[in-house]
């Protein structure tokens, strides 16, 4: 097969007049030739030369001009030019070996047949030749062209060295296998199930890297069913392991909450693209083992897992290295609100809404985003009602949100000026006071604007027996 056709862009013509010049046999390789194959836009593209692929860049680069830069990683053998919108890797034709303590492997210089064989998969494992003489052709060793046809993902070797040598490829295996709506093959199934355990050796980093791109993908349930058939979920994951099972009692049972969480996750992915807002929906319920209790009035119960859930938000972030800054707070706040609109589509009232706005604020959106995702329930009519009540909370947040201006409010009255107004020194009674203010405001008792804070602050002033200055500067 020859792809020449498919390298249209002039920069494979200069790598290839570069390289000839140089007498380096050199390729395109990896995932950009799959990419060809499947049809999919790919800005990053990967050569392999047999040489030195650091002075293959290096080449390349005065070739292209002076404003273009190459950077050179002496460690890793490899370097890197940015072109208009393009990302081009080099790297010398390499072989390797593993010690079963590290994923790093020990690495020498090798033939193109080398670097292929140490490639994760055989829809990995493709190269086109760049050189005048064979330009476009395809070199398929692992027939990666016919297991994309089949939709597979197959390692070029026996995927249980393959695994045990790099344990990062078996996330990468499901990670293809969710982006791509790929099946992954028996052998290399079974592999992933055989090796789990050795996942323990790569670093959550690397780990949650391969998550995030599975939970990005456009089903992402399928990849976590794969992660959780394997075993390779709870090597790094077991608080959503913990959710799998249904519990019967006086033949009452409740629902199996991992897979709830899953078609959650999917119902969000509709409608969003936010990776957090997608974290959201896989930790929601994470707390329901936790709090799991059996009532005979009532059945099974859940109370309290959305507090619960959130405070165990911050450990799941730490632990799986996930930022604990914003991101982690926004997570966590719909993680703790995520029940609230549920009352309200029942009884519908001004001050309940502006507790929520005010508690939400910003995430608002988000939140209710969430909150229909988490119907679930296979009865159509049920899920009818409940989102049209939705619609009915949403419309009415848009009237209480453009009277009362309650999202994310500043105080009407600060700190400050409350004590130089009553010459009064820090202490709990300024707090209790701007406490008293906002509450009246959530419960509408006052609007909010400075007008009507002072005419409260002045009658609470009074019932405190507080003097007021005689010239105060607020």
């Amino acid at each position: 097969m020859n792809l020449a056709s498919s390298l249209n862009h002039s920069i494979f013509q200069r790598i290839g007049a570069v390289a000839d010049k140089l007498n380096l046999q050199t390729f395109v390789v990896g995932g950009y030739v799959r990419d060809i194959i499947l049809n999919r836009p790919s800005k990053d593209i990967d050569f392999v030369c047999v040489g030195s692929g650091i002075a293959l860049a290096e080449a390349i680069a005065k070739d292209l001009g002076p404003s273009v830069h190459v950077n050179i990683f002496k460690n890793f053998g490899t370097a890197q030019i940015k072109f208009e919108d393009l990302e081009l890797e080099f790297v010398g034709a390499r072989k390797e070996s593993y010690r079963s303590d590290s994923r790093k492997p020990i690495v020498e210089d090798g033939t193109l047949d080398d670097d292929q064989k140490r490639r994760d998969f055989t829809i990995n494992a493709m190269a086109i030749s760049l050189n005048a003489k064979t330009f476009g052709e395809l070199i398929d060793p692992f027939n990666g062209v016919t297991d994309i046809k089949k939709k597979i993902i197959k390692t070029p070797l026996d995927p249980v060295i393959t695994f045990s040598d790099d344990p990062l490829r078996m996330m990468r295996a499901v990670r293809f296998a969710s982006q791509l709506n790929f099946d992954i093959e028996a052998d290399t199934f079974n592999a992933l199930m055989t090796q789990a355990e050795r996942l323990k050796i790569v670093s959550h980093e690397r780990i949650t890297d391969e998550l995030n791109k599975i939970i990005l993908s456009a089903t992402p349930s399928y990849g976590f069913k794969l992660l959780f058939h394997s075993g390779l979920l709870k090597q790094f994951f077991p608080e959503l392991v913990a959710l799998h099972g249904v519990e019967y009692v006086d033949n009452k049972a409740h629902k199996d909450n991992f897979f709830h969480t899953l078609q959650v996750l999917d119902n969000v992915s509709k409608v969003s693209d936010d990776l957090w807002l997608r974290w959201a929906a896989i930790l929601h319920d994470i707390a329901k083992p936790a709090t799991k209790r059996f009532d005979k009035n009532h059945g099974w119960t859940f109370h309290g897992h959305e507090e619960r859930g959130a405070r165990m938000t911050p450990n799941i972030f730490r632990k799986l290295k996930l930022p604990m800054d914003e991101r982690m707070l926004f997570v966590q706040k719909l993680v703790r609100l995520h029940l609230r609109p549920i009352p309200l589509a029942k009884e519908v009232t001004d001050s309940a809404i502006r507790r929520l706005l005010f508690d939400a604020g910003d995430a608002v959106e988000a939140l209710m985003k969430l909150c229909r995702a988490d119907v679930t329930s296979k009865n159509n009519d049920k899920v009818a009602k409940i989102l049209k009540n939705f619609d009915l909370v949403e419309q009415k947040m848009k009237e209480v949100e453009e009277k009362d201006q309650v999202r994310n409010f500043q105080p009407p009255i600060t700190g400050d000026e409350i004590m130089k107004m009553y010459n009064l020194p820090p202490s709990r009674i300024i707090g209790d006071i701007k406490e008293q203010i906002k509450e009246a405001i959530l419960e509408g008792e006052i609007r909010n604007n400075r007008e009507e804070a002072i005419g409260l602050l002045q009658k609470i002033a009074n019932e405190k027996g507080l003097v007021p200055q005689t010239n105060p500067k607020p």
